[in-house]
C-alpha cells in the first residue's frame, strides 16, 4: 500500500471558518494599506526626484494601464471596470476558501486582493496608479504589484504541492 499524502483536516466551525475569513480580510487590508500609505508618501517626497536605493530606486511614475501598461489607451472606465471584476472575483475566492484550513493558500490570496485593492482604490481617483519602484531594467512598478505576483507565485508553487481549498458544503451555507 502506498501512502497518501493527503491530508484530511477536520471541518472547521462556522465561527472558526468566520474567524480565519476575518484574519484574511485584516491581512488583505493591511496589505492594501502599506502600499496605499507609501503611494501617499511618494506623491509628496519625490514630486521629479529620484532616491537612489541600490538595486531599487524610488522614482515616481504613474500607469494608465495594468501590468506593463497593457491597456494604456483603452477608456479609463474599462480598465477600472475589469480589474474591479477581477478583485471581486479575488475577494470571493478568498472568502470561500478561507474555512479549507490552508493557511498559506490564504494568505497568498490575502496578498493578491490586497495589492489588487490597493491599485483599485489608487486607479478610481484618477484613471491612473501610482507606480515608485524602479529597477532600470524593468518596468517601474508599486509594492501592490509585488504582493500580487508574490502571492501568484506562492499559489502556484502550492497547487504542484497539494490541490487548491475547496468550499465544502459547511461553506456554502454561511
Amino acid at each position: 500500500m502506498t501512502p497518501d499524502h493527503t491530508t484530511v483536516r477536520p471541518a472547521a466551525t462556522a465561527a472558526g471558518r468566520m474567524r480565519g475569513r476575518l484574519g484574511l480580510l485584516l491581512a488583505a487590508a493591511a496589505f492594501a494599506g502599506t502600499d496605499l500609505g507609501l503611494k501617499a508618501w511618494v506623491t509628496t517626497a519625490l514630486d521629479g526626484r529620484r532616491i537612489e536605493g541600490g538595486l531599487v530606486d524610488l522614482q515616481l511614475a504613474y500607469n494608465p494601464g495594468v501590468a506593463f501598461s497593457l491597456g494604456a489607451n483603452a477608456p479609463g472606465w474599462t480598465v477600472l471596470a475589469v480589474t474591479g471584476l477581477i478583485t471581486a472575483a479575488v475577494a470571493v475566492a478568498l472568502w470561500r476558501t478561507a474555512g479549507a484550513g490552508r493557511r498559506l493558500w490564504g494568505i497568498a490570496l490575502a496578498a493578491i486582493l490586497g495589492g489588487a485593492l490597493a491599485n483599485l482604490i489608487d486607479r478610481a481617483a484618477d484613471g491612473q496608479v501610482t507606480d515608485y519602484l524602479h529597477t532600470g531594467w524593468w518596468p517601474t512598478f508599486n509594492l501592490a504589484d509585488t504582493f500580487i505576483v508574490l502571492g501568484g507565485l506562492t499559489i502556484a508553487a502550492l497547487s504542484f504541492r497539494e490541490p487548491a481549498p475547496t468550499a465544502g458544503p459547511a461553506d456554502e451555507q454561511d
